[in-house]
């Protein structure tokens, strides 16, 4: 069920081939906004997006570049104003797990890692978009974070560093464009069933499938994409017009 009227608007969606990427990117189109669906390897699987975007009557293509590659980034929202129009809604979704590692243990690489995917990949991105958006009506950042920010996890710290930056970023940012019409908020949902979520349950507790889990959870059941996305299409709608600087978790209370 549609939850505003986007139509006129362009969303870019990063990680948008898989998981919560495709939920948001195919409710932002069910609202009626044309999307650029970012991928860093899964072309197929952006491809499949785009063609589900598109059997909604939307505009969409598929663009291929890593976030924490600046040029790629600068092509990629260049590209995507060209094919779609200037890009008034950004949905930083893309992220990658660290390895459960203690402190004392981890790989700097992999801090750097998760530091540049979670942090400096939202920054650059949000630096080439913004500009365009302060003459849209309307301009919206939302950024997936996860609920480590609220338990901050041991075995976690390069991922729970990374999300936490970029919550950093998102605050700041919705009081430096508050003033340009922009509203940038923060998603940050707990365990989802996506393939991130399933293997961080099979690496962790030994679990397969996860739905195995559902008594356990709140509510009955895993958070699925949708439920995510359905956060993310109320908080860009005209419904959340004075809402800006937010984080609202989405894990049913806490698990």
């Amino acid at each position: 069920m549609a939850n505003g009227d986007l139509s006129g608007r362009v969303a870019l969606v990063t990680g948008a081939g898989r998981g919560i990427g495709r939920a948001i990117a195919l409710g932002l189109a069910e609202d009626g906004a044309d999307v650029a669906v970012n991928f860093r390897k899964d072309e197929a699987a952006a491809r499949e997006t785009v063609a589900a975007i598109e059997a909604l009557g939307r505009k969409a293509r598929a663009y291929q570049a890593a976030v924490d590659d600046y040029e790629a980034s600068e092509a990629m929202v260049r590209a995507a104003t060209a094919d779609l129009g200037t890009i008034d809604l950004l949905v930083h979704n893309a992220g990658i797990a660290s390895r459960g590692q203690s402190v004392a243990n981890t790989d700097p690489a992999e801090l750097e890692r998760c530091v540049r995917v979670h942090a400096f990949g939202p920054h650059a991105l949000s630096g080439l978009v913004v500009p365009g958006m302060r003459a849209a009506k309307r301009g919206d950042v939302v950024m997936i974070s996860s609920a480590a920010t609220q338990f901050h996890g041991p075995n976690g710290a390069p991922y729970n560093m990374g999300k936490a930056a970029m919550e950093a970023l998102a605050f700041t940012l919705a009081k430096e464009e508050r003033p340009h019409g922009i509203r940038v908020n923060v998603v940050a949902p707990g365990l989802v069933e996506t393939e991130m979520g399933r293997r961080l349950m099979k690496a962790t507790a030994g679990v397969d499938d996860l739905r195995t889990l559902d008594a356990s959870m709140p509510f009955g059941r895993v958070c699925q994409p949708e439920d995510v996305a359905a956060v993310v299409r109320f908080l860009v709608s005209p419904g959340a017009g004075y809402v800006t600087g937010q984080r609202l978790y989405v894990h049913g209370g806490g698990q």
